[in-house]
């Protein structure tokens, strides 16, 4: 069946706690229904449970769809083999992967690399840099380098920085400057370790709501210490400024990210502020609970 509009259904593993789409509905397996429930009680919307969602997955996809036309709905516990959480949506010939705002955001990226370099401070970001009270030696990884301007202020600071980013066009930057750095993104891959500090300096304001506790689990597990930056404010927007391409922001208030931070087994150590350009900035110090 071709449909005209169809739905878009963000399938999601059972441990999401927030979804930044508007949502009309929330499916769930049997063996999910408690996770299910909390994600519908939270979104303010509907829960159906689904005994038979992973005997015949596609078939019960078509059905969902056909109900909810024009609408997202969110489907836990149903594999169809890809790297949850992934949006995907019928095209008439099967389902088809729906590109996330983070991978438009890291193709933007990759080809305005240089463009963005030029437009941004060549300063680092001092007041991130300064909350960290780490004896000379201490492992960082830094996710999302960049341009690699921090890293380099960091191991002015005596610390042994592992630089990484998900955009190649960044790791080329840095390794043409002289500095080894790994391909990583902090959505889908292990960040290794044990370090004494996670650093990501304007790296979480990128990700959806629902994918960054995956990112604080993962750094928890990595450091004792985290250390990043993200805008302040409400909601979330696609914008081209500095570049000529979209990139995807999601601002916090202090609540939230404290609630957040907490539900992933952090600690808020220090929380200072500081304007940007386009928007204010919070400077975050947490430790692991």
């Amino acid at each position: 069946m071709n449909l005209m509009c169809p739905a878009r259904i963000l399938l999601l593993p059972g441990d999401v706690v927030e979804v930044s789409e508007r949502v009309a509905h929330v499916y769930a397996a049997t063996f999910d229904a408690a996770a299910g429930a909390r994600l519908a009680e939270r979104l303010g919307v509907r829960l159906t449970l689904l005994p038979d969602l992973t005997g015949d997955p596609e078939h019960e996809l078509q059905a969902i769809s056909d109900q909810h036309r024009g609408e997202t709905v969110v489907v836990l516990g149903l594999d169809l083999g890809l790297r949850l959480p992934a949006l995907v949506e019928h095209t008439g010939d099967g389902w088809t992967r729906v590109p996330t705002s983070n991978e438009r955001t890291l193709a933007t990226y990759e080809q305005a690399a240089e463009q963005f370099r030029e437009l941004i401070p060549a300063e680092p970001n001092h007041q991130l840099i300064g909350l960290l009270e780490l004896k000379p030696g201490a492992r960082v990884l830094e996710l999302g380098s960049g341009t690699g301007r921090d890293a380099v202020e960091l191991e002015r600071r005596g610390f042994a920085v592992r630089r990484t980013d998900a955009t190649e066009a960044f790791l080329e930057m840095i390794r043409a400057d002289g500095y080894q750095a790994d391909r990583l993104n902090a959505l889908n891959d292990d960040f290794g370790g044990p370090y004494d500090a996670v650093f990501a300096d304007a790296v979480f304001l990128h990700f959806d709501r629902a994918l960054l506790p995956g990112v604080l689990r993962k750094a928890a597990h990595a450091a004792p210490v985290l250390a990043f930056s993200t805008m302040e404010g409400q909601g979330e927007e696609w914008s081209n400024r500095l570049m000529d391409l979209p990139r995807h922001f999601v601002q916090w208030t202090e609540e939230a990210l404290r609630d957040v931070l907490t539900a992933t087994g952090w600690s808020v150590e220090r929380l200072e502020r500081g304007a940007g350009n386009f928007s204010s900035w919070m400077q975050v110090l947490a430790v692991r609970a």
